[in-house]
């Protein structure tokens, strides 16, 4: 085919999008692609039958593909919801363009199948119109202006796309079946390797088409601008119809080929699609849009947008003067040239309490001659403007102007100050708005200690209701303060709110307590310690453990508000509580102590917070520790152990048997006594004098011996025994005496 020319109809519609064919099929954002790939979609009908489509990515690997063909192949995956252990081959044919004088009939009647029966078989590739059509897309060679027109024509038609090798329709599908479509490039390896691309659907997989969203119309003098969400549906629709009415019945079309977008300039938006159509000023027209896939079916219409063109008044109002009468009452004056008069029926005054919000007519029916207007209904703020109400239906209006009385009261005291510390330091304040109308913002203040004066942490008013901040965790502050200020827009401010008082997350474990000294006294124990200086302070805690036991009991509390519990005593004898026991490895684990404490509170009475005495004792060696815990439950390192002996000062019992036998013959004493069974006894101490006379130490023999022969007597003296038994640890036994006569 020579000297065939892309119809100009096709000019205004593809202006907008020639390369969208060859995106939606490569799903690339360039038509430069480095490896050539064939991508395909399929679309299964209601009627039973599948449709096809597929291209590829590439300039040079579609014209050789137009040489040598696709293979088409389908594979049953699933019957009956079950995969099959093999799928079922079945080949669907080769796929080329159709022979030149078969498209010779339909060259006539449709500019698509002109179109890409040129960019196939064309020898030259010519465009009406093409220094415009280059201002927008740059095809630089024929092959790529060939691929396309091409694609894009397929696209619009899908009678052509088969005509071009590039769509199929299988007929033969199950209901109950789901399909692999396979692709393949019959274009040998040697000369390009391309890609196999492929689909997997099935009749089941039928939906019905999306009604396109997000139409939305702007009207303007003369003009309606049209837009709508393209993305959302891009992988469905690749072009649109739009339709008008004039009625909101009746639609007729206006366009009568597809719109389509160019998704890939800088300069467009990639997310909605626009259109521009003239329309006549004050008349109602109703807008809605189709959009159509590439297998040429119609989607239902979107929603239905209205409005009228408004001719743009050409003179606008400006407010000048503001003359307050009270604090109620204000005197406006405003400018508009004279010409202009004509051109209106007269003037609004608005009113917003913000320079953003709503405004509200407040004053209306003003002559087209008047320049002045008096309001008597201020609010504490006031933004106004001017309207030029235009007899065409056009309007102009003013820039806002503040409008604000004398004001010297002061917002009223902020309610319902709130906080939150959070573990990170992160503290979160919020309040209740305040209910002046004139509100600026607020000033937040804060200090590190009660009676202190707060600094402001706000540089300027803060509007919002919510304000966050953040404290040390780590420092020996273990409480924050803040107050909050309202200020109005005549930066009057209200009573400070109430102090607010935040108590920090706790992670600093409290001073150390020590022991400063300690008294054994009739047989107690008296103990006076440094208490922790930790300022968050809740209560120490004293425990003691028995000897070389490892189970420290709990034996004492104080309460840092000077309530000191302790009229129950925890001491190691037969009445103690056995599960309040505390294990203390101080020779491995730096003296950490960890305590199951008591279920029950120990009962308080009022008692010296830094002394106490320990009353429950018996004559053995004992270790005291203290820790303290503050109001966050976090415990001190234990006291260095302080360890006491309480000495024993009860007397053993007395040595039991003793008698003694003179032997004048042998001139000795023999004295005999029972075993000494107490344990821990170490030695017997034995005293002899003659009656009447001191005595002095005989000797000191073990508890294991029974008995002593004393040889140093002499005839007519009565002698006198004393038997004392010596314990390790520092006891005696109650004294026992014999009378021996020789």
């Amino acid at each position: 085919m020579k000297g065939l020319l892309i119809p100009r109809s096709f000019l205004p519609v593809i202006l907008l999008s020639c390369l969208f064919a060859a995106q939606a099929y490569s799903q690339q954002d360039s038509l430069i692609v480095v490896e050539p790939q064939i991508v395909a979609m399929a679309r299964p009908q209601q009627d039973g039958k599948i449709l096809i489509r597929w291209a590829v990515t590439t300039p040079l690997a579609w014209r050789k593909l137009n040489e040598y063909g696709y293979e088409l192949k389908r594979y049953t995956v699933t019957r009956n919801n079950t995969t099959l252990s093999v799928p079922i081959e079945k080949s669907l044919g080769i796929f080329m363009p159709k022979p030149l004088e078969e498209w010779m009939p339909m060259l006539e009647n449709n500019d698509n199948a002109a179109v890409m029966a040129q960019s196939i078989y064309g020898e030259g590739f010519d465009v009406e119109g093409m220094d415009e059509l280059s201002a927008i897309v740059n095809l630089a060679e024929e092959q790529e202006q060939r691929f396309t027109w091409g694609l894009y024509a397929a696209d619009q038609d899908y009678e052509v796309a088969q005509m071009a090798g590039l769509g199929f329709i299988d007929q033969e599908v199950e209901d109950n079946e789901k399909y692999a479509y396979q692709i393949t490039s019959l274009v040998p390896k040697d000369i390009m390797e391309i890609q196999e691309g492929g689909v997997f659907t099935g009749l089941q997989d039928y939906e019905e088409l999306p009604k396109p969203m997000d139409l939305a119309g702007v009207f303007l003098d003369g003009k309606c601008m049209l837009s709508w969400n393209y993305a959302i549906h891009n992988q469905i629709y690749n072009s649109y119809f739009i339709e008008r009415s004039e009625d909101g019945v009746n639609f007729e079309g206006l366009n009568d080929l597809p719109l389509t977008s160019l998704n890939n300039s800088d300069k467009t938006d990639p997310l909605r699609m626009f259109y521009t159509d003239s329309i006549t000023n004050g008349k109602t027209y109703h807008y809605r849009i189709r959009g159509k896939t590439p297998f040429g079916e119609i989607s239902p219409v979107s929603e239905v947008v209205s409005g009228k063109g408004e001719k743009k008044l050409a003179y606008v109002p400006h407010i000048t003067t503001k003359y307050y009468e009270d604090d109620k009452t204000v005197l406006l004056e405003w400018e508009f040239l004279e010409e202009g008069n004509d051109l209106i029926t007269g003037f609004e005054l608005n009113q917003s309490d913000n320079v953003d919000g709503t405004y509200k007519p407040v004053v209306k029916n003003i002559p087209p001659e008047a320049r002045k207007v008096r309001y008597d209904s201020l609010m504490p703020t006031n933004y106004m403007t001017i309207t030029a109400l235009g007899k065409n239906g056009g309007k102009q209006t003013s820039f806002p102007a503040l409008v604000q009385p004398v004001d010297s009261v002061p917002p009223v005291k902020p309610k319902g100050f709130m906080g939150t510390v959070d573990s990170l330091g992160v503290v979160t304040l919020t309040w209740t708005p305040n209910p002046d109308k004139d509100i600026l913002g607020y000033r937040v203040y804060k200090g590190n200690n009660k009676k202190e004066e707060y600094s402001q942490i706000t540089v300027s008013p803060h509007q919002a209701t919510t304000y966050y901040d953040s404290v040390s965790v780590k420092n020996l502050n273990s409480k924050v303060y803040y107050q909050l200020i309202a200020v109005d827009q005549r930066f009057n401010m209200s009573e400070p709110s109430d102090i607010l008082e935040l108590k920090k997350p706790d992670f600093i474990k409290p001073t150390q307590p020590v022991f400063k000294s300690y008294n054994i006294k009739e047989g107690k124990v008296h103990l006076t310690w440094a208490s922790s200086s930790s300022d968050d302070l809740l209560r120490h805690e004293l425990y003691r453990k028995a000897g070389d036991s490892l189970d420290w009991k709990l034996v004492y509390t104080v309460d840092s508000r000077q309530n000191a519990g302790s009229s129950m005593q925890y001491a190691d004898n037969g009445m103690q509580n056995a599960d309040n026991s505390m294990q203390y490895a101080g020779s491995s684990k730096d003296s950490l102590l960890t305590a199951q404490l008591p279920t029950e509170p120990l009962p308080t009475a009022k008692l010296p917070t830094e002394q106490w005495t320990d009353k429950n004792v018996e004559e053995q060696q004992y270790s005291y520790t203290l820790i303290a815990i503050d109001d966050s439950e976090l415990e001190s390192d234990p006291a260095p152990p302080l360890t006491v002996i309480v000495p024993k000062t009860s007397l053993y019992p007395a040595m039991e048997g003793l008698y003694g036998q003179a032997d004048k013959e042998a001139g000795t004493i023999t004295i005999r006594w029972k075993p000494y069974k107490e344990k821990g006894a170490s030695k017997i101490t034995i005293y002899k004098g003659i009656q009447g006379k001191p005595l002095n130490l005989l000797r000191e023999i073990s508890v294991d011996v029974s008995g002593i022969v004393d040889s140093k007597v002499k005839p007519n003296n009565t002698y006198e025994y004393l038997f004392r038994v010596v314990f390790r640890d520092g006891g005696v036994s109650v004294v026992s005496t014999l009378n021996v006569k020789y």
